[in-house]
């Protein structure tokens, strides 16, 4: 009978961290699940590590091995072979409560339902400090495209939902995309069941992509202006919102030297005009500080 959840990891000479993750996932008090990893190009041992836990056969672990594309691409291959009802990505440096699957499972047959593309649950550091807020409403259902969510949440999605939505785009020479645009367009048309339980445990890394947005906002302008102008799209969107948002939108096209034509290509046009200037001077103190951090 095949997994209801499939566990999928992007990783990139992550060898050092990935034992943690594994041992999280031997660990686990329900095994309705498999693990995929996606080899985004790694230089390291993960390969040979990974071939050793297969051997071992204490879960099934399925590995896949492509060129370095950046995690959004690792997203795309694994969104194509995943097969089982479930889906999730737990980063090569985080890991999972010992009862998380159990946890996921159980949610999922209590609230199931259509017009429901998944679970939203919630990340803890290792100290167990909840990452964001913790949701006033647990088990309950967010209404379709005004789910606000601060800080860290773990989604957890339907498989065949997500591949109803375009996969991330690709830019040459870019290896870096906003995971959050999937989980936007999805949120646009579908409801989450929302828990207040711990599926994943993270630690950032200091060469992580989240410790270095000065230089992925240099290095991935595209990237980030396509980002922005998806966003900028949300029905809910405060003014305030809106200017900040086409304040990054302008200093992206400024950025990716694409500044012709930038009105034409948002949804808000008169908040990119006015935000001109200030994304000027943002793509300045970019380029002068994305180096130094």
């Amino acid at each position: 009978m095949p997994a209801t959840l499939t566990i999928f990891t992007p990783a990139y000479n992550r060898a050092h961290l990935l034992p943690r993750l594994y041992e999280s996932l031997c660990r686990q008090s329900c095994h309705d699940f498999c693990w995929l990893i996606i080899d985004d190009g790694s230089t390291d041992n993960t390969r040979e590590l990974v071939q050793g836990w297969i051997a071992e056969q204490r879960l099934p672990i399925r590995y896949e091995y492509k060129p370095n594309g950046g995690m959004h691409t690792a997203h795309n291959l694994a969104y194509r072979l995943i097969n089982t009802e479930l889906n999730t990505c737990i980063d090569s440096d985080d890991y999972m409560p010992d009862d998380a699957v159990e946890k996921i499972i159980k949610c999922w047959k209590e609230h199931r339902g259509e017009g429901i593309a998944g679970i939203i649950g919630l990340d803890s550091d290792t100290n167990g400090k909840i990452l964001g807020e913790a949701f006033s409403h647990p088990f309950g259902i967010t209404p379709r495209g005004r789910c606000k969510l601060k800080g860290d949440k773990k989604l957890i999605l339907r498989t065949d939902v997500v591949r109803k939505y375009p996969e991330y785009p690709v830019f040459e020479g870019e290896k870096y995309f906003g995971l959050g645009y999937l989980y936007m367009l999805i949120h646009f048309d579908w409801s989450f069941v929302t828990t207040n339980d711990v599926y994943c445990i993270v630690e950032y890394q200091n060469e992580g992509s989240s410790k270095n947005m000065l230089r992925q906002y240099l290095l991935n302008p595209n990237g980030f202006a396509e980002l922005r102008i998806l966003t900028l799209s949300h029905p809910d969107l405060s003014i305030l919102d809106k200017m900040r948002l086409s304040i990054h939108y302008v200093s992206s096209c400024f950025l990716a030297k694409k500044i012709k034509g930038f009105l034409g290509r948002t949804p808000c046009p008169f908040y990119a005009a006015v935000a001109l200037v200030p994304g000027y001077l943002l793509s300045l103190y970019i380029k002068h500080n994305a180096n130094n951090k």
